[in-house]
């Protein structure tokens, strides 16, 4: 650990033209709480709440590039121009409190058309239709392959049609940067669309955009290049990918690093280390799961490709995160669930790591005064608990 008294977790992170206030990114999360892909109050509140809380970057949900894209009728989208007034409200808010705001634009491919997960998470069928007038729509993908059985049987993307989504990610990026982020993050994981062409577990296509390696990260790159050609220079670029599928001749450890290579020469900035979700959910790993468990994926990585990366996955407390960025084992921490049960968390952990910590500096002014005074009653409480009683 360093020695001086600002942990590296929150020191300041440059970023092409951009300073972060520390190494705290809060993970996009989906929430499945918007209405025709509008984001509203509840967006406003849940997404706030980490800004005052002081993470560094907070990331929105992944927010589909295409109507056809959403996982859920639930799902934040950036389809179109109407999209943009809304999601200026949060990046407003964000930026007002000190967070840098970040979206992760996606498209669910075979995995979209189902229901909201407390819902059952299955495929939409006539049920849902009756009870909520949520009807099927149809996916695509790399193939015509299901997901799993009795799914949706994807129509296989045609060059032609690449084309057209290819265009959708870069006017959503357009988009984003009208409606105020800073950092732009292309989901290629959890077994969504882009997943689809780079795993070898489903990406059966015999045309350029299939087979080997290279064919199997045409399409992927191809989205990357596209938005990378409009998002400005000053801004970083993210890229969400599975390091691993975690199930036998799926997509490796090494496909990843080489994977990255390709991106830092696009000019991707940071890759964001997650696993799994080639099929069932996103969030069903296929890889055991321990405190930190996706770390030495953002390890390998960073160091194989030299790209900066971004470690996630059950990283819990703020001794367990420093100590994954003095390691060089991740350049920036994501903290996804630990944030709903403390959306605190960065000030939280910034106490953690320095326990001699008095002032509330770093949090809202309208809370800080308050806990200032609070925090010299309970010190002056505790030091009289622990004087001997004199008989």
């Amino acid at each position: 650990m360093q020695t001086n008294t600002q942990p590296l977790l929150f020191q300041p992170l440059e970023l092409r033209g951009l300073t972060i206030r520390n190494r705290v990114c809060i993970s996009p999360m989906c929430t499945y709480s918007g209405n025709d892909g509008m984001v509203n109050d509840w967006h406003l509140v849940h997404l706030g709440q980490y800004a005052l809380g002081g993470a560094g970057i907070v990331f929105i949900e992944a927010t589909a590039v295409e109507k056809r894209g959403r996982i859920t009728y639930g799902d934040a989208g950036i389809w179109s121009d109407k999209h943009i007034s809304a999601m200026a409200r949060v990046t407003n808010f964000l930026k007002q409190f000190g967070a840098t705001p970040a979206i992760q634009i996606a498209h669910a491919g075979r995995k979209s058309s189902t229901q909201r997960p407390w819902h059952g998470m299955g495929i939409l069928s006539d049920a849902d239709s009756e009870e909520r007038n949520e009807k099927p729509w149809k996916t695509v993908s790399s193939t015509t392959d299901l997901m799993d059985e009795n799914w949706h049987v994807p129509h296989a993307l045609t060059t032609d049609d690449l084309k057209e989504v290819i265009n959708s990610w870069r006017l959503a990026a357009e988009r984003a940067l009208k409606a105020g982020f800073e950092i732009v993050e292309v989901h290629c994981a959890h077994g969504y669309l882009i997943h689809q062409f780079l795993s070898p577990l489903i990406n059966k296509r015999t045309d350029n955009y299939g087979g080997d390696f290279v064919g199997r990260t045409r399409f992927p790159l191809e989205v990357v290049e596209s938005v990378r050609s409009v998002w400005p220079d000053n801004l970083p670029m993210f890229v969400r990918i599975s390091s691993v599928d975690g199930m036998e001749n799926g997509w490796s450890l090494e496909d990843s690093v080489a994977f990255a290579r390709e991106l830092k020469i696009r000019g991707v900035d940071v890759v964001d280390c997650s696993a799994g979700g080639v099929v069932g959910s996103a969030t069903a790993k296929a890889v055991p799961r321990h405190l930190g468990f996706q770390v030495p994926f953002s390890e390998h990585i960073r160091k194989e490709s030299g790209v900066q990366t971004m470690a996630v996955g059950l990283i819990v407390d703020g001794p367990q995160a420093e100590r994954i960025l003095q390691k060089g084992q991740a350049d920036i921490i994501a903290v996804a669930r630990e944030a709903l049960y403390d959306p605190y968390w960065a000030h939280h952990a910034q106490r953690a790591l320095n326990p001699q910590l008095v002032s509330y500096d770093n949090w809202p002014t309208e809370y800080c005064w308050w806990l200032e005074k609070r925090e010299a009653l309970i010190r002056k409480l505790r030091e009289q608990s622990d004087k001997p009683i004199n008989n």
